[in-house]
């Protein structure tokens, strides 16, 4: 590994660009919140001084993941040992964190010592802001391109959480393309936004540490109140919002309330917005405010297992051919171009393969699964994204649908069987069928559950309401179905298999359950 010399270099390590961004730009803000701010010194030395705590190369190391500065230090500090970063939020169930950390191996957890010792895992404390004498950082462990960076967590078939391991050279290769992409510089503060559990928050981390930029972390943002978000960022001078999809149709509804006068605050120059197809509707909304043309609206898309964003287009404002042009309400959003380290290739289904130096390394501990997903094709490795999409003249592409049943829940990939087989665990039930619908204008897991027997005459019937407490015993709240319905049967095809879709025409609207709810 290069020490702290490439921080735009090809195949320089991510510690690396961040450690040299350090060395440029040591009394900048790195990152800040309303209780403390770190300069990037104080942030490299704290990560260092956790990086001595773990010991060189600690393997997977849980970290209590939560919107606050100790978390980047725990990240930085873990690749800085040469370990392997694995998010773990305090607020899962905790039998998923334990069925997390067991799949994981984790050797440690950095945060909270109660939920260390609810997971049988030794405490490492996080490290406080390091001692004003200290002037240089030790040297980070070598590492190479293969080393693991970090384990994060996607739905499966099987019912349990489904690891996702990728090495820090496909991390590498990305913050670069995306440092490109965002156009960030050292002027720039990012708002950190998305869960430290998924990676959609590596793209507001990564680039914005090793440009020189200032990450900023905000609880007004997490409010569910859009007017305190905007008068947070006002007030901090943001100037990159990275949202999920999903939040800014809602962000956009609210400031079509206020008509075409609506204003944006000045200081922001871009949205990125990514997790699921961009609503025309929406678009259209977005397109007749008065700050369409000044912000960037970038649409991007990308799997787990593909790191981070493999595509990207800019949908309106200064960047398009024409910043200040309406957008039609029945004009389909594409996803987008390849970035200069993505490889893609289109099957004649239309399925998209992601190719190139940002791959997962697969699935640890399923070999059949990672086989199946990551692929071999005249000699070159491919990721099956199960996505359908076409290709435009110009290259650009629009996504057309799955050639599977997974669906996007707030912007994070689900398998509905996952679902199936956590309600199918309850004693009382027989079958089960979870979907996709849209519910409020978002999209919204579905369940249609057939009771195992018949309740006798001491207990109740099953309902709703015992269904979603044992779900949240087990799974994490974008698992857990908006709507929960007990119905006497379930539509099959002629095969005899349960039909998701058809289990949803027959008892969505139709009266036939016995009982059904709401949740919000």
């Amino acid at each position: 590994m290069s020490k702290n010399g490439g921080v735009n270099q090809p195949g320089s390590d991510l510690f690396d660009a961040f450690a040299d961004t350090a060395l440029r730009w040591p009394e900048r803000i790195a990152a800040e919140s309303p209780t403390s701010t770190l300069s990037y010194r104080q942030l490299a030395l704290s990560a260092h001084q956790l990086a001595a705590a773990l010991g060189d190369r600690p393997g997977p190391v849980a970290v209590s993941a939560g919107h606050a500065p100790e978390t980047v230090v725990a990240l930085l500090g873990v690749l800085a040992a040469g370990g392997t970063y694995v998010p773990l939020d305090p607020a899962f169930p905790l039998e998923r964190q334990r069925r997390m950390v067991a799949a994981a191996r984790c050797t440690a957890l950095v945060g909270a010592a109660g939920q260390a010792a609810a997971l049988g895992l030794p405490h490492v404390a996080p490290v406080g802001e390091p001692a004003g004498g200290e002037r240089e950082s030790p040297e980070a462990v070598t590492v190479e391109p293969t080393d693991p960076a970090y384990l994060l967590f996607t739905s499966g078939s099987t019912g349990q959480p489904k690891p996702v391991l990728t090495p820090r050279g496909a991390v590498s290769a990305v913050v670069g393309s995306l440092r490109g992409l965002f156009g960030v510089t050292p002027e720039d503060r990012v708002l950190q936004f998305a869960s430290l559990n998924w990676d959609t928050c590596f793209e507001e981390i990564l680039p914005t540490l090793t440009s020189g930029a200032r990450l900023v972390f905000e609880p007004e943002a997490h409010s569910a109140s859009f007017p305190r978000l905007l008068r947070a960022v006002k007030r901090r001078g943001v100037t990159v919002l990275d949202l999920p999809t999903a939040f800014w149709h809602e962000l956009v509804l609210h400031l079509a309330e206020d008509g075409p006068d609506a204003r944006l605050p000045s200081c922001l120059r871009l949205v990125v917005i990514g997790g699921e197809a961009a609503d025309p509707a929406r678009l259209a909304d977005w397109s007749r405010l008065a700050d369409s043309g000044r912000i960037r609206l970038l649409n991007t898309y990308g799997c787990t297992e593909t790191t981070l964003i493999t595509h990207a287009v800019d949908l309106l404002g200064p960047d398009t051919p024409e910043p200040g042009r309406p957008w039609a309400a029945a004009e389909r959003a594409p996803i987008g171009r390849a970035l200069p380290h993505v490889d893609e290739l289109l099957t004649t289904e239309g399925e998209l393969l992601i190719g190139g130096p940002a791959l997962a390394s697969g699935y640890p501990g399923l070999p059949e699964t990672t086989a199946e997903r990551f692929v071999e094709r005249d000699g070159r490795r491919w990721f099956r994204t199960g996505d359908r999409v076409s290709r435009a003249p110009d290259g650009v592409l629009t996504h057309r649908g799955r050639i599977d049943h997974e669906v996007k829940i707030r912007g994070i990939r689900v398998d509905p069987t996952e679902v199936e087989t956590a309600l199918g665990a309850h004693p009382r039930v027989g079958l089960a069928a979870v979907t996709a619908t849209t519910l409020a204008g978002r999209t919204a897991l579905v369940a249609y559950v057939v009771p195992r027997g018949r309740a006798t005459a001491a207990e109740a019937p099953l309902s709703p309401e015992e269904l979603l407490r044992h779900l949240r015993e087990f799974l994490p709240e974008h698992l857990v179905p908006s709507r929960l319905t007990v119905v006497p049967d379930l539509a099959r095809t002629a095969g005899g298999k349960i039909d998701r879709a058809a289990s949803h025409r027959l008892h969505g609207s139709t009266g036939t359950s016995t009982s059904t709810a709401t949740f919000s």
